[in-house]
């Protein structure tokens, strides 16, 4: 077992660093008239789940699962983590555990929940999403259905964590220009909710190797 496992699963029980990390991937308006991001879900917001899902490859390396979501479906073409919307009655781990087999093949039973990180509501698709996080022992055989999924694909957390790989454009979005953060690691740009959530997890994963640095054992 990587030593990044236990260490999230107790770190997963204490105060998250929530907004304020997420933040830091979200897309800001341009000027002073821009919208504002709507963070408090609405009281009929719809409950969703997405997977963090992380695994060891054959150089010991962790690396997180990601999706690009089939064109003709919600948020099609964009880069996202297994997921979708709750049916009644499903806890979120339930529902994340669901999606994943359904989307790309994962075994619930291969699948171990560390925890969840701090929700995020999607205000234009008024989706209240609760991130969990799992991790496998070793790296999945995937099947896709290509009704919801294109391609799914793994990059290594390692590769994230630097300024590398992380851009910052103005795009028009909705009418407005915004200045956008996004991770270059495929041919379609890593932004939006899937990495302002992906920036909470990656914050966790860089206190645990600031930690073990600290203790001499990375």
């Amino acid at each position: 077992m990587h030593l990044f496992v236990p260490y999230l699963k107790q770190r997963l029980q204490q105060a998250l660093p929530g907004r304020n990390v997420q933040l830091k991937m979200a897309p800001e308006p341009v000027g002073t008239r821009g919208p504002e991001r709507k963070m408090e879900p609405t009281p009929h917001a719809r409950q969703s789940s997405v997977l963090v899902l992380f695994y060891p490859n054959k150089e010991m390396e962790l690396e997180i699962l990601l999706t690009l979501r089939s064109s003709d479906i919600d948020h099609g073409g964009q880069i996202s983590f297994p997921g979708g919307r709750s049916e009644e009655g499903e806890t979120p781990v339930e529902t994340a555990l669901r999606e994943a087999r359904e989307e790309v093949g994962i075994d619930p039973g291969q699948v171990h929940i560390a925890g969840q990180l701090t929700k995020l509501f999607v205000s234009h698709s008024n989706n209240d999403v609760t991130p969990v996080v799992g991790y496998m022992e070793e790296q999945p055989e995937l099947s896709l259905d290509p009704r919801e999924v294109e391609e799914a694909f793994s990059v290594e957390l390692e590769s994230l964590l630097g300024k590398k790989n992380l851009t910052v454009e103005d795009w028009n979005l909705r009418n407005h220009t915004f200045k956008v953060p996004y991770w270059d690691v495929h041919r379609v740009p890593l932004w939006g909710a899937t990495a302002m959530m992906l920036n909470e997890f990656l914050e966790l994963y860089r206190e645990f190797r600031s930690e073990a640095h600290n203790a001499g054992i990375d």
